[in-house]
Order: structure tokens, then sequence, then C-alpha cells
């Protein structure tokens, strides 16, 4: 039987460019022959070295609202293993992104009941003991694609067949079909032309929950 292709996917729950990019990747998962691999992210780390150029607005977010669901997305992975992140990043997303629950403490609550993880894990909002596995996680992701990137990461075979790393795709809304699958086929198909780094666009529009 043929392997399946593994994508390696690196996500911060409050990211709702992140949050569609994963809807997409698991339509693929519907109508090709992939598995996902889910791994944290931050980013509140991701900011850290440039806090002082950033807005006010967006520096407050970051401290109020971005270090608390990724803490509670690593002790998850810690204590219960690596296959809770897809559920729970589920959870999240939809309670955080399509309910518009926002990144709360209530929402991050009702995400660990949804798929029965214990309500103690809330205790890792304000600190976590595993910081050092969550930056770890965080630097894995960004040592394979680069330093001028947000989230989503994605990893997929190159052209030597080792993992190759982009920011992206992002994409709204999240396609379905054989519309996931043919950027699925333009995602690995650029990844085998050595030297490809990017495709860009400026953004027209804001993520669309509507169709997830």
């Amino acid at each position: 039987m043929p392997q399946k292709t593994p994508v390696d996917f690196w996500f911060d729950p409050l990211c709702p460019w992140a949050w569609m990019t994963s809807r997409w990747v698991l339509e693929v998962e519907k109508v090709r022959d992939i598995e996902v691999r889910w791994h944290v992210m931050s980013l509140a780390v991701l900011n850290e070295p440039k806090l002082d150029e950033l807005p006010e607005e967006y520096r407050e977010m970051l401290a109020t609202k971005a270090w608390g669901p990724v803490r509670i997305v690593i002790a998850a992975q810690q204590e219960h293993g690596q296959e809770v992140l897809g559920d729970l990043y589920t959870a999240l997303g939809t309670r955080i992104h399509n309910d518009g629950e926002g990144p709360t403490k209530e929402a991050v609550a009702g995400a660990l009941e949804d798929v029965g993880l214990p309500a103690s894990l809330l205790g890792h909002w304000d600190e976590t003991p595993y910081e050092a596995e969550l930056r770890a996680s965080h630097k894995e992701g960004i040592d394979k694609v680069g330093q001028d990137v947000g989230t989503p990461v994605i990893a997929v075979p190159g052209a030597d067949g080792e993992p190759l790393a982009f920011f992206g795709p992002v994409v709204t809304p999240a396609p379905k079909g054989e519309e996931a699958a043919k950027l699925w086929d333009g995602t690995l198909m650029v990844a085998s032309v050595s030297g490809f780094y990017e495709i860009k666009r400026t953004r027209t529009k804001g993520p669309d929950f509507s169709n997830l």
C-alpha cells in the first residue's frame, strides 16, 4: 500500500489565515492520499524581536490574546500526546473564528470540553512549564521556512523528497473538493522546482468563514 504524503502544518489558533489554510488541507485529505501532522507555532514568539516596530494595537493584541490559547495547546500536546492537536485545533478554530467567540478563556474552555480534554489545562493560560517546548516547536517550523513569514507554515516533499516549507497558501474561502485538490497539486508542483520561493499578490478581502 503506497505511503501517504506527509504534510507538516504549523499553526497558532489565533490566526484566521492559518485557520482557513488548515480547513483547506483537511479537505485535501478527502481527495488526495496525504497525512497532516500538526505542530504549534506562536505569533507572540514570532513578533518578539520586532515589538517596537509594531502598531500599538497589535502589540496589545499579542500581549493580551496571543499567549493563553497557544500555551494551552502546547500543554495539551505535552500532557496528552501529539494526536490531540488536530481535534483541539478544530474545536478552537470553530469557536474562535467561525462562531466569533474570539481567543477568550471561555472559548478555550469550551473547546477543551468539546474534545474531552480536562479543564485543568486552563491552568496554563497565564504561564506554562512547557514554554521551552512551545519555543522549540515554533523554531522547528521557522527554521524550515525562514524568518520573514507568519502563520501558517506548511512543509511538503520537495524536489529531493525532503521537506520543503512555505508560508501559506493563503486562501479565502477555503477551497472544497476538486478545487482543493487542484491547489494541493499546484503546491506540490512548485515545491518540486528547485529554487522556487514565492508567488504573491495583495490581499483584497479578509478571511471568509461562510463555507466552514
